[in-house]
């Protein structure tokens, strides 16, 4: 099952973060509008740092994959995990895992996304997460290499808080789900802006 370790393990990650540098955006990097049934939030990506991870997330997207799937854990002061069941709990058919790439230098900091995944460190497939707040324990480490940051939420912060605030229950086996599914009604790139027009002389 595809899950962030941490969730399983509790408090057994204890390490410190590695003070690892954050990301310049550059002018181009892409962004997608993440419509759900809480609001909408855009993501910027970082395909300079994760281009293995920002590829396959890009896959999903175009596909369609992640429209009508849910955010299935939600946990308060932790992360946000989503992109791989429906609303009825049934997992998502999905193509092969990634490379993780947890060591290009980006720090799970507040509003940043990383790839779910299972005690594997190269087990990502669609399973993403949103940190609600700065885990540097997820950070890349010797300890257990980390989770791949791959994005961060740049519009729609109080869509994430609001998310963190739903009521949960348990579903079957599963810990942490939202008593009303939250749903992701469509995600989608955004057209990229144009470039500025040259100027003339006079």
């Amino acid at each position: 099952m595809l899950t962030i370790k941490i969730l399983l393990l509790g408090g057994l990650f204890l390490a410190l973060s590695c003070g690892m540098p954050t990301v310049a955006a550059a002018a181009d990097d892409p962004r997608v509008e993440m419509e759900t049934s809480i609001g909408t939030m855009v993501i910027e990506l970082y395909p300079e740092k994760a281009p293995i991870t920002v590829k396959n997330f890009l896959d999903y997207i175009d596909s369609g994959f992640y429209n009508g799937t849910i955010f299935h854990r939600v946990i308060p002061g932790f992360v946000l995990q989503g992109g791989g069941f429906t609303a009825e709990m049934e997992r998502k058919q999905t193509h092969s895992p990634i490379k993780n790439e947890a060591d290009n230098g980006l720090r799970n900091l507040r509003a940043t996304l990383s790839m779910a995944r299972t005690s594997d460190i190269n087990s990502a497939t669609s399973q993403f997460f949103i940190n609600l707040k700065n885990n540097g324990n997820l950070d890349h480490s010797d300890r257990d290499f980390g989770y791949a940051v791959f994005a961060k939420v740049v519009e729609g912060l109080s869509v994430i808080d609001r998310m963190a605030a739903v009521k949960t229950t348990t579903k079957d086996h599963y810990r942490d789900v939202p008593e009303v599914p939250v749903v992701i009604i469509s995600a989608r790139r955004q057209p990229a802006a144009p470039a500025p027009s040259p100027t003339k002389e006079q």
